[in-house]
């Protein structure tokens, strides 16, 4: 998570301060970020995940700049502080020491998820199928996990707030009711704009069966904010990529570039497949956070994760490319 450059999302964790021009200059804008969390997961060249891995095992780069990482956390366990030489200690609520962003680590404990599920005229035949996979995917998360359930057609509706009930969450669910178009894009942008809010590790997923016909907002506007704010987007989509290759070639892309995954699930059964593997990556996934050190960049910054512990070149890691800073008045 970093906060967003975009301000119509109300978000105020990185703040820039304007310097008062002089001698009839323009005014001159400075980026600071706060803390940025970064989750990413890590296979061997089977696909298998590795876990178990330390600190140590990482590097974090910004921009070429390494980083020093301040907590760690694998899967739904509680982070740990990190320190200088990669020593770790828990993080206790309340403590003098508390990092700054940091003051609640239980909210770093688990995941909040998103889901955001297609409601409209193009989900009619498969509702009760999609229903039933929504279910079954929030019935297998962690203990730790929270979950929200936002329903979507042409408006969205919030059919669940955000709870650690999951059977809440499946009661708001199958309240859920058929709509027209689709407004995909809009729909996103407002679940984006709810988990930003949330403290801690957070990801959206979509399942829709497209294409949006009544969105005011671009698909990749939407993704830049996503990828602002370290949000990943994981898109589960019942239609067919041949009848539809640009709805699938966006959908592709904003998973890509926000460390989610697109999949293209026809069947019911492979809709329920698509879940496991979300969950999967879920509870296979490793969150870090730090504070970014002096860089001159205002925009696009790079993060690069590199592996240390890794000789033979063989893991592969999956995490979002990197963010804008904001830049605010």
């Amino acid at each position: 998570m970093t906060i967003s450059r975009r301000g119509f999302l109300g978000m105020s964790a990185a703040a820039g301060t304007l310097l008062r021009a002089q001698d009839g200059q323009r005014p001159i804008f400075r980026v600071k970020v706060d803390m940025v969390v970064l989750s990413f997961q890590v296979t061997d060249n089977k696909g298998h995940y590795v876990n178990g891995l330390k600190p140590t095992d990482f590097r974090i780069f910004e921009d070429g700049i390494l980083q020093q990482v301040s907590t760690f956390a694998e899967g739904a366990k509680a982070p740990l502080a990190v320190a200088g030489d990669g020593s770790t200690r828990p993080l206790l609520e309340g403590s003098k020491d508390a990092l700054p962003g940091m003051e609640r680590p239980d909210a770093f404990v688990g995941t909040n998820v998103f889901v955001l599920f297609d409601t409209s005229n193009f989900m009619y035949k498969g509702f009760v199928y999609a229903e039933d996979a929504i279910a079954d995917f929030v019935r297998g998360l962690d203990r730790a996990d929270s979950v929200a359930v936002y329903t979507f057609s042409r408006n969205l509706s919030r059919a669940a707030s955000l709870t650690h009930d999951h059977g809440e969450a499946i009661a708001g669910l199958r309240k859920s009711v058929a709509g027209d178009d689709t407004a995909l894009y809009n729909a996103l942008l407002l679940a984006l704009r709810d988990a930003a809010k949330v403290p801690g590790r957070k990801v959206v997923i979509v399942f829709s069966n497209g294409p949006d016909n009544a969105s005011m907002v671009a698909p990749d506007d939407v993704r830049a904010v996503a990828e602002d704010e370290g949000i990943p987007i994981y898109v589960i989509s019942t239609s067919e990529v041949n009848k539809d290759p640009i709805s699938s070639g966006v959908f592709k892309r904003i998973a890509q570039r926000t460390g989610g995954k697109a999949y293209w699930a026809k069947t019911w059964q492979k809709q329920v497949e698509a879940f496991e593997d979300i969950r999967e990556d879920l509870g296979n996934s490793y969150t870090v956070t730090y504070y970014p050190k002096s860089n001159p960049n205002e925009n696009f910054r790079k993060i690069t994760i590199e592996a240390t512990n890794d000789p033979g070149k063989k893991w592969r890691i999956k995490s979002r490319p990197g963010y804008r800073p904001s830049k605010t008045l």
